[in-house]
């Protein structure tokens, strides 16, 4: 499915967020990478996030499963290592990196636990996470927001080519942890300061936390 997306994955991002997802990206790599850290981006799909950690000053590896993902990546910044992996089975050795993030791919993994712990393993003490979801408005922006990723988002996937596929997006949206739950779980699997802000009337959420 990631594959069949890669090609409209930008475009439709920058649909979906109005252009936000570039400043959300920013923030999540300004909150997470110090300049010369070695840092992991996971599930880096095209490399946006990846490429902002890079302009932070990090040294940076993208991780994603999806070849027509990774080469996208590629062709945006040839000098990221960018490497095909599965985040439930990273192919690096203990604390290897000192910061990581993840953007609107956390939701998508079959176990979240083992990918924080994964997270967890490969992160130095110390080391810091940031992850960028979307998450559940609640309160007056509730019904926009069913009205448009429900709704108005899946009918544009299907205007562009191989954009069928975002109509998997409403339900990975429902079926995941919410803010304070994804927070418990940073916690149970190793990370503590862990603490989360909501942008946009809670669209998304900006977690972060340190590997105790």
């Amino acid at each position: 499915m990631f594959d069949r997306i890669a090609p409209v994955y930008d475009a439709m991002n920058r649909v979906m967020t109005a252009g936000l997802d570039r400043r959300w990206r920013r923030s999540t790599a300004e909150a997470t990478v110090r300049p010369g850290d070695r840092v992991l981006d996971a599930c880096c799909g095209t490399g946006d996030l990846a490429i902002a950690c890079a302009r932070i000053g990090g040294e940076v590896t993208g991780l994603d499963f999806s070849e027509r993902m990774l080469e996208r990546a590629r062709r945006k910044a040839p000098a990221i290592d960018w490497v095909r992996g599965d985040l439930l089975a990273l192919p690096f050795a203990d604390e290897t990196f000192d910061s990581a993030t993840i953007g609107f791919g956390i939701r998508n993994v079959e176990d979240i636990e083992l990918a924080l712990r994964e997270l967890r393993r490969v992160l130095r003490p110390g080391g810091r996470l940031g992850i960028l979801e979307i998450t559940r408005p609640r309160g007056m922006l509730a019904p926009f927001y069913r009205l448009w990723f429900d709704g108005v988002v899946p009918l544009l996937g299907k205007l562009l080519p191989g954009g069928s596929a975002y109509t998997y997006l409403p339900a990975s949206v429902r079926r995941f942890a919410r803010p304070e739950e994804l927070t418990a779980l940073m916690r149970s699997s190793g990370f503590e300061d862990v603490r989360y802000e909501l942008c946009a009337g809670g669209i998304v959420a900006m977690h972060g936390g340190v590997a105790a």
